[in-house]
């Protein structure tokens, strides 16, 4: 399959215009377009055509829309520590949102566990296409959940358990890292340290096989997430990271990477009262590698577009913010070998805009996922001219 004369974003290396991407489940080729229509091709004149949008952090699949108890499963709020949780474990793909994420361009998810538990459970990043889960799978586990802040606290001092503070939360991570890591120095020595599932799962983190997400809103919050994670060594990412605007400078110093979001709701906790959608241009221009979330269904996944929007309207480069929303995330998410980019041996994960794909009225003329067509409404040349 071939679309030709397009404005192309590749969002790694220079714009393309009047350009050509050929394509079956993955790119064949792209540049620009100096030949003659071919039967078949795809005529996307005047359009835009970018790598299919990426969310970096939501619960899509597991907090399935309409429902209620039925069909939440994001907080296992039972325990304070349940690493051995798998996100795919829970995923239902034939919630409706996995079709309004498609229709709206975004390609790929990270989908996993909520911040009830100071360490939650184990990320996925999957495709948003497909009848089955374990076949939509691009990186499992990506990364493992971890939460500071008001939610533990308030899950569990409804229960009269630990952790009632943030002083608790803090230790419960600490103390469950070091077993960890006590019992993968004892796998590797002895033969008969017995397999423990949270433990085995928590030791991945710590050798660096997946990353650390940690829920962190308020600026005391997102320290104690550096301070935890340089203790440990961690490979990490603020999640949230709401007042993150307030000590900007200091994070694009010490190396942070965050996902932030949701910028479309209100504030609805004392920990959100700094919240506002400048967040994410304030940490870009610090130097923050920095990918903008729904944190679905919070936001409905469909606006992650509208969200990088309205990051632009309060001071973000708009260019930026296109990359908040495809290479940043995939960058973060260890997928950007796949996605996230419109290069040749890549994913052919690509959506085209008639008009600016960051206003309100912006609605994709085409979105393609590993080639398969999920809307075209473009112009498809019958003969050859």
């Amino acid at each position: 399959m071939r679309i030709i004369h397009a404005n192309i974003l590749p969002m790694r290396g220079d714009a393309i215009e009047d350009g050509f991407i050929e394509f079956d489940e993955r790119i064949v080729a792209l540049g620009r377009f100096d030949g003659k229509p071919a039967p078949g091709d795809i005529d996307a004149r005047g359009a835009t055509l970018l790598p299919g949008f990426i969310d970096a952090h939501t619960h899509l699949g597991m907090c399935e829309d309409s429902l209620g108890f039925e069909g939440d499963d994001v907080n296992e709020m039972t325990n304070p520590c349940t690493p051995n949780l798998r996100a795919l474990d829970a995923v239902n793909v034939f919630d409706r949102c996995f079709t309004e994420a498609l229709e709206a361009g975004v390609t790929t998810v990270a989908t996993g566990p909520g911040s009830a538990n100071p360490i939650a459970g184990q990320i996925a990043v999957i495709s948003t296409n497909g009848s089955k889960i374990d076949d939509m799978v691009l990186r499992a586990p990506c990364a493992m959940k971890f939460a500071l802040g008001e939610n533990p606290k308030t899950v569990y001092n409804e229960k009269k358990q630990t952790p009632t503070t943030r002083m608790a939360t803090a230790a419960i991570i600490r103390e469950n890292l070091e077993k960890a890591r006590e019992y993968a120095d004892g796998r590797k020595r002895r033969k008969d340290v017995p397999f423990d599932a949270k433990l085995e799962a928590l030791s991945l983190v710590l050798k660096g096989k997946i990353g650390a997400h940690i829920h962190a809103h308020r600026t005391d919050d997102i320290f104690t997430a550096v301070r935890i994670a340089q203790e440990y060594g961690l490979c990490y990412s603020i999640v949230h990271c709401t007042q993150g605007h307030i000590i900007a400078e200091e994070l694009g110093r010490i190396g942070v990477s965050a996902m932030s979001g949701p910028l479309l709701c209100d504030r609805s906790k004392p920990e959100l009262k700094d919240s506002t959608p400048a967040t994410p241009g304030v940490l870009q221009k610090a130097g923050v590698l920095t990918a903008i979330i729904t944190d679905h269904p919070v936001i409905p996944i469909q606006y992650l577009a509208l969200s990088a929007g309205l990051a632009v309207r309060e001071g973000m480069d708009r260019f930026e913010a296109l990359k908040a929303i495809t290479v940043n995330p995939a960058l973060l998410l260890g997928v950007d070998g796949e996605v996230g980019t419109l290069e040749p041996g890549k994913r052919a994960d690509i959506v085209v805009f008639d008009s600016d794909p960051l206003t309100i009225a912006a609605k994709p003329a085409a979105v393609f996922a590993q080639g398969k067509a999920i809307i075209n409404r473009l112009n498809v040349y019958r003969s050859g001219i």
